[in-house]
């Protein structure tokens, strides 16, 4: 018997893995809010301060900050798309992948950026995402999962592929081409540790156990 994919248990299942982006997108606008109303800024103590021990904090904790209300709009759209199509496939999944991204780009922004720089905001998880989603298609379980995800993989190169590329190679002043890159990265070797057990075909019948008489 197949389940039914319909059924309100499957719903509600894809409906919780679509809700993780949307949560972690709803915590960083709420840090917006309180970074912009209270007095300060959040931004010198848990921005990623490159070279600096009291920087380390950041690998963590930068990725939900912003330094405007532009830098954060300019991050939604992506951060949501991508971490939709990543949740997918399971909430533990995108959690797990969204850790290994949060420290490689942080780690390589703190080590690789000039030092005293201060990084912020969801760039590195939005690229690093966008990494996942390109290499996913290549350790796919099964063919037919990898064309599916070749498939996914190609919409989202045609759609975010030129820009992306611009944002790992952009040296300008005020953007942070090391959490670009590193993010992307770090979405790879996601891939790579969290890849499935490929398909080997029909499994083998187990042998006949003899029987006591």
């Amino acid at each position: 018997m197949t389940a039914d994919t319909t059924s309100p248990r499957s719903t509600g299942r894809w409906a919780t893995r679509v809700l993780q982006p949307v949560i972690l997108l709803v915590i960083m606008w709420i840090i917006r809010v309180l970074d912009a109303v209270l007095p300060g800024t959040w931004i010198q103590a848990f921005g990623i301060e490159s070279w600096a021990p009291d920087g380390l904090d950041g690998i963590l904790l930068a990725h939900g900050l912003h330094s405007g209300w532009p830098h954060l709009l300019a991050n939604t759209i992506p951060f949501l798309v991508l971490g939709v199509l990543v949740a997918l496939d399971g909430v533990g999944r995108f959690w797990a992948v969204t850790a290994i991204v949060g420290v490689i780009a942080g780690s390589g922004t703190w080590i690789f950026n000039a030092p005293g720089t201060i990084t912020v905001g969801a760039s590195g998880l939005v690229f690093g995402y966008f990494g996942y989603l390109v290499v996913r298609a290549f350790v796919a379980k099964s063919l037919g999962h990898g064309i599916l995800y070749a498939l996914i993989a190609l919409t989202v190169v045609a759609v975010y592929g030129g820009s992306m590329l611009a944002g790992i190679f952009n040296a300008a002043s005020g953007v942070s081409w090391q959490a670009h890159l590193f993010g992307a990265i770090g979405g790879a070797i996601a891939a790579l540790v969290l890849r499935p057990a490929r398909s080997r075909g029909r499994s083998k019948a187990p042998e006949p156990q003899p029987r006591i008489g």
